[in-house]
């Protein structure tokens, strides 16, 4: 039987500051754990339901384990309906970007980790290798943004860097989304460049809009005041990727 101070451990990891002194954080439901199991990340703990572990035996060769029943897996889980399994993961050391990358996913001030897990997810599909966050992001590893990016926090690496010098290292041009700018459906679109998403209610900050090689923007067709974070990046990327030769 798990220990009430193990019970307590993990969910006091759904609070940035617990997650910081840990270095840990914490994975939740079967599909994004058994593809957990399969990666390089570092797996603390998992605690488990007995058909989960029946299921996944060949996976637990090298992972430090614990049988629980379905009320202690609730006791643990931030989610109303906890699914089979929960994993406590050691946070990854940030991998410095390659240098032959092309295009790159930054986010100015994204506060919604919903918003922030499903913009992981829209660039693991597009085959964006690599996302910046700057210092005024939602953390990357609340457990909401874990959930929302359905196991894709696994192969999209992240980073914590100020937009602009990231730009004058990498010698790549700034794309900044705004709402007056360059029709994405019109004219020929950039091919390699740092393309920009900005905080649900402002945008992007005006220093880095300043800094800007290419200002984008979705053409509006009805009375929609503004889209979505993650909507906007699977379009404007959408059209990045189709424009490449």
């Amino acid at each position: 039987m798990i220990s009430k101070a193990n019970i307590q451990l993990v969910k006091s990891l759904q609070d940035k500051k617990q997650r910081q002194k840990y270095n840990q954080f914490v994975v939740e439901g079967e599909k994004s754990i058994t593809e957990l199991l399969k990666s390089p990340f570092d797996t603390v703990k998992l605690y488990a339901v007995s058909t989960f572990l029946e299921q996944n035996f060949q996976l637990l060769k090298s992972v430090s384990y614990e049988e629980v029943n379905e009320k202690e897996l609730k006791q643990m889980s931030a989610h109303m309906a906890p699914q089979k399994a929960v994993a406590v993961v050691r946070m990854p050391e940030e991998e410095p970007i390659k240098k032959n990358t092309k295009l790159i996913l930054a986010l100015d001030e994204i506060q919604d980790p919903g918003n922030l897990g499903t913009i992981i997810r829209i660039a693991d599909w597009y085959g964006i290798e690599h996302i910046v966050c700057n210092k005024g992001c939602t953390d990357a590893y609340n457990p909401k943004c874990i959930n929302s990016s359905m196991g894709s926090f696994l192969r999209v690496k992240l980073h914590c860097q100020d937009i602009v010098e990231l730009a004058e290292q990498t010698q790549l041009p700034l794309m900044v989304a705004v709402l007056e700018g360059q029709n994405i459906h019109q004219g020929s679109l950039p091919k390699e460049g740092i393309l920009v998403i900005g905080n649900e209610g402002h945008g992007v900050n005006d220093f880095i809009i300043s800094k800007a090689k290419y200002k984008l923007t979705i053409p509006k067709y009805g009375g929609a005041e503004s889209l979505n974070a993650a909507i906007s990046t699977a379009i404007i990327l959408d059209n990045l990727i189709k424009s490449k030769p």
